[in-house]
């Protein structure tokens, strides 16, 4: 068992027991075990992502040389409506146990970098990062973040410890972005770094004044993030949020801004059209 299929085990375990299968198990028992032919058939343009969850819903039945070469061979790649990926056969009753979860996996990861990548073929121009945000599926964060890396994307923070972020309801209840700050300081994680959200000028001077590297531009107007670009210190990243979508992101790619985060990327992909097909083999 490779490292990639012990971090995958658990969770497709826990999409298994979702699915409640052994509740039937005259059902199980009687399902042919015939060989049939699978393929994937890919029925809009996209960029495939999510192989490793798919592959690894049929090792985890047991199969586990089924689709051997399609990580290497087709993830992350850019397949246009009509490509076929032949997979191999598989017992019929594996085919069918494994098919709606591998599929809807293999699906939502490809919706995430398809649309992932429409982001930063733009931003890719100005040398300016598509970040993703935590607003992901709960039970579905790795595949989700996994599949933005895989669209072109860079993942802002897996988990909350990642980076100290500062946010509203930091400063409201500590009394002030100062006091928020120097709460994470004293942490004394020595090498975890502070973002700070900021949503006027005032704090953006504040986070200088805290020597602050971090700083996300919240909601600020495309005119007003001209102006405090400007203004940043050299050692500072300027990541910009709120909102942005394809239609509004041109007028955010402004020199200077490092990264744009886009909570969309995970909660607001359009759906891309997979099928998995399999008949007799002969």
């Amino acid at each position: 068992m490779d490292l990639t299929q012990i971090s995958l085990e658990k969770d497709i375990a826990h999409y298994f027991e979702e699915d409640d299968l052994p509740r039937n198990l005259f059902y199980l028992e009687k399902l042919p075990r015939d060989l049939v032919k699978c393929n994937l058939f890919i029925k809009s343009d996209l960029i495939l992502s999510g192989l490793p969850w798919f592959q690894g819903t049929f090792e985890y039945l047991g199969e586990k040389s089924f689709g051997a070469n399609i990580i290497k061979d087709f993830e992350g790649k850019y397949l246009e409506k009509g490509s076929v990926i032949p997979l191999g056969d598989l017992p019929f009753s594996k085919a069918l146990t494994g098919e709606r979860i591998a599929l809807n996996l293999l699906q939502r990861a490809s919706n995430i970098s398809t649309f992932t990548n429409k982001f930063v073929e733009k931003a890719n121009k100005y040398n300016i990062k598509i970040l993703d945000t935590r607003k992901t599926t709960p039970g579905l964060r790795s595949l989700e973040k996994y599949a933005v890396r895989m669209g072109g994307g860079f993942n802002h923070r897996l988990g909350q410890t990642d980076m100290w972020m500062v946010k509203d309801n930091h400063k409201t209840f500590f009394g002030g972005a100062t006091q928020a700050i120097n709460f994470f300081k004293e942490m004394g994680a020595f090498y975890t770094p502070i973002e700070l959200e900021v949503h006027d000028e005032k704090e953006f001077e504040m986070a200088k004044a805290n020597n602050i590297q971090h700083v996300m531009l919240d909601n600020f107007s495309p005119e007003r993030v001209k102006e405090l670009v400007k203004k940043k210190p050299n050692s500072m990243t300027i990541e910009v949020s709120g909102g942005i979508n394809l239609e509004t992101l041109d007028s955010y790619l402004i020199p200077g801004v490092d990264a744009i985060s886009v909570g969309a990327l995970t909660y607001g992909a359009p759906a891309v059209d997979i099928s998995f097909k399999f008949q007799r083999a002969e």
